[in-house]
């Protein structure tokens, strides 16, 4: 199970940059001005080989105080309930105010680890002011300089001391797992609901604590896989809070544990973006994608010219990765229901194709001399050899060459491209590496 690591506290006291350096990038902005973060954040990182997600908890769009208030509250509340560790940041400048106070009030009779962070320690002498941050009674304050990144390495230290060990749930190893993903009424509940039918006895639930995926086991028609549900099952009783947010978090848990996601869209909105949040989520944990385009019934012009339109903006919203199967469906009246069963199935076993050593360089060698990379400051770049690296996470192609630092990245998507024009890799991402011969 990944772990997930929550950033709260009140505004400015440098949330944001915390996060863009746990995730080595600069995905949030961040401004002197308290509140910048609009839309919360969710980036991967990495430390001593375990990874984790990391959620920068922002987005309020507020003036007056009291508003104010409650939102953090709820952010913090939020955060604490889908989390596995909370990160408390604190400003080393200004020490503690009445936000702050409160949402250690808050953090305090939480169950979840909590760590507390003394922020803008940018120089040694600040270091002596955070002594004040013992009297709210949540531990030990780690000194950090965010911007700088003091302290960074002992926090994380620390993080990984709290981390549930990676532990999968009792399922089977050698069985796909199919997660079904999408923003909150994409009709995730409805499809699976449909695949299921009403014949409950060859499923079984297994779950895995209350938060984490649900895995239910079908076997029926010659097909055995796990779906993964997380956002559709359970109904909260508190429906006031942020749906989208929540359905991200969850998705990060159903992606992670997933072998190829079926990403559903609604057809009567089109793509939004948050579609393609989960769509870059995906990507980035390297898993295969069917794109299932639900609510098909409700469309009014079902020509084939409509249907056209609508994959060919699919696959621009989505780019430069385009070579993915794309279903239209309706979970209400079963329509191409089992299609994205087969499909997903096929997805699956595309992902574990080998291709023989000989057969890459007889076709793609010639390939490479018709077009070869384009020359760099004089330098002509040969590329003499390519090979499937073996058990990786998805299809990985070494080419070798004699000045692989040359190579540069439309060259390795003209790659990717003949390699899935020779073969099938339909709906799962391919990684080239080129390396010195």
């Amino acid at each position: 199970m990944g772990n997930i690591v929550a950033i709260v506290g009140r505004p400015n006291v440098g949330k944001s940059t915390l996060f863009n350096r746990l995730t080595k990038s600069r995905r949030a902005i961040v401004n002197e001005q308290a509140g910048t973060t609009r839309d919360r954040q969710y980036g991967k990182s990495e430390w001593c080989g375990r990874e984790f997600s990391v959620i920068d908890t922002g987005g309020w769009v507020v003036n007056s105080t009291d508003v104010f208030e409650d939102e953090i509250k709820r952010q913090v509340n939020l955060a604490i309930e889908e989390a596995d560790v909370v990160l408390f940041v604190l400003d080393a400048e200004n020490g503690i105010t009445d936000l702050d106070l409160e949402v250690a009030d808050i953090l305090r009779r939480c169950t979840k680890p909590v760590v507390l962070v003394a922020n803008k320690v940018d120089t040694f002498d600040r270091q002596y002011q955070t002594a004040e941050f013992y009297s709210l009674g949540l531990g030990d304050p780690y000194i950090l300089s965010a911007i700088n990144g003091l302290g960074s390495g002992e926090l994380l230290d620390k993080l990984l001391t709290y981390f549930k060990p990676d532990s999968p749930v009792a399922i089977e190893a050698e069985l796909p797992r199919f997660a079904i993903v999408g923003r909150p009424n994409a009709g995730k509940s409805s499809i699976i609901n449909a695949f299921i039918g009403e014949e409950r006895t060859i499923v079984t639930d297994i779950a895995g604590t209350t938060r984490d995926s649900i895995y239910t086991r079908y076997n029926k028609f010659g097909h055995d896989f796990y779906l993964v549900d997380t956002a559709g099952i359970r109904k909260k009783a508190k429906v006031n809070e942020d749906l989208e947010y929540y359905s991200v978090v969850r998705s990060i848990r159903s992606i992670e544990n997933s072998d190829v996601c079926i990403l559903m869209l609604d057809a009567t909105r089109g793509i939004e973006s948050q579609d393609l949040n989960i769509f870059s989520l995906i990507q980035k944990n390297k898993k295969g994608l069917v794109v299932c385009v639900n609510k098909w019934d409700l469309v009014e012009d079902k020509s084939q010219a409509a249907i056209k339109h609508f994959e060919k903006a699919i696959r621009e919203r989505f780019s430069p990765f385009v070579d993915f199967p794309i279903i239209f469906t309706s979970a209400l009246t079963k329509q191409r229901i089992f299609k994205v069963i087969e499909t997903a199935v096929a997805v699956y076993e595309n992902k574990f194709r080998k291709v023989p050593t000989a057969k890459l360089n007889e076709l793609l060698l010639p390939a490479i001399q018709n077009y070869p990379p384009p020359a760099l400051k004089g330098k002509y770049i040969k590329i003499k050899y390519v090979t499937q690296l073996p058990n990786t996470q998805i299809p990985s192609f070494v080419f070798f060459a004699n000045l692989p630092q040359y190579v540069k990245e439309p060259y390795r998507r003209f790659l990717e491209n003949k390699i899935r024009g020779w073969w099938n890799f339909h709906g799962v991402p391919i990684q080239i590496f080129v390396r010195p011969k």
